[in-house]
Order: C-alpha cells, then structure tokens, then sequence
C-alpha cells in the first residue's frame, strides 16, 4: 500500500532505546510490537527530525502515542520576491521648504476633487482612487529615487590581468625553458 501512493515509513529508521521504539503491549504486559508507524510522502520525508513513542501519555488504551517532530520549510515564490520592483519616490525632496509646499497643494487639490465622489460607490474602488491621487501626486512632486547602480565586479582590468597570465602561459607550453 506505501509504495503504490508513494509513502515512506520514518517511525523505524531513528535510532532510540527499544522503549521508545514499541507502540503496543499486550494485556498480559511482556510482548510489545511496533505496530503503530508514521507515512509520509516520498517527496517531503526529509522534514521529519525525529520519531518516537511516549508511554506516559494515558490514552486508556494498549497503544502508546507516537510524536514524530518536523521541520516545516515554506518555499518563498520566487516570482513575489522578482516582483517587488515597486516604485520608491524620492522622499528626501520634502525637507526643501519649497518642494514640500508644492506637494501640499498638488495633494490637496486632488483630494479636493475626490470630495465629489458618490457615496454609494464601492469602498475598494475609492480607496484605489486615493492611493492612485497619491502616486500620481508625489510622482509629480517628489520624482523617483533612484536606486544606487553597482560598479561590477569584474572590468576591464581583470580581464587584462587573466589574459596576460594565459599569453604566458601558452608562451611556457611552447618554449619550456623559459620561466613565468
């Protein structure tokens, strides 16, 4: 039955004494079995740490409980982590007297207009009305900041250096006698 729905025993693979290893004693007290084992799929058995059976926990049966302990790995989408290239506005521009002022009227003057919205109108559709006046807003305003561009790495200068060290050592593949 595990191997036609693709499961894996895990209850008998973790080294423990044998009384954590029996699930089940007989009413007369001196035969145990395990009996009682953990499955799990194929593809997520290695988040299971640890298997065992307490027999402290009085359930008011022959069985004992078995715990198995497990890591949970959440995998992040990597799709949401490539999408957050949001815009960022340049937020430093609002401690200019100047700037901060033209904002002012900008955003004002866009909520002035929003106060002529109906409403019975859906309170989703006027709350993306505000977020849009915001956006638009301090895009005009403030502008995009921009993101700081890296230098790579690897330039010219290191190319330069891997190509005179290949040059010389193609030149010693010919000429053995002469020394790098």
């Amino acid at each position: 039955m595990a191997t036609s729905k693709n499961l894996v025993f895990k209850s008998t693979i973790f080294p423990h004494r044998n009384i954590h290893k029996y699930t089940w004693t007989s009413p007369d007290g001196k035969t145990h079995n395990q009996i009682d084992h953990v499955f799990i799929d194929r593809r997520w058995h290695s988040i299971v740490l640890d298997v065992r059976s307490f027999r402290g926990a009085d359930c008011d049966t022959d069985h004992y409980l078995v715990i198995a302990k497990v890591r949970e790995r959440l995998a992040g989408g990597k799709q949401a982590a490539q999408s957050f290239d949001r815009q960022r506005f340049n937020l430093r521009k609002l401690n200019e007297p100047e700037v901060r002022e033209q904002y002012e009227i900008v955003i004002t003057n866009r909520f002035a207009a929003l106060k002529n919205v109906n409403d019975e109108e859906d309170v989703n559709r006027t709350l993306e009305h505000i977020k849009e006046n915001i956006k638009t807003s301090s895009k005009e305003s403030l502008g995009l900041h921009e993101l700081k561009q890296n230098k790579p790495w690897f330039d010219e200068e290191c190319l330069g250096f891997f190509d005179r060290r290949k040059r010389a050592k193609m030149q010693w593949i010919h000429d053995p006698r002469q020394t790098i």
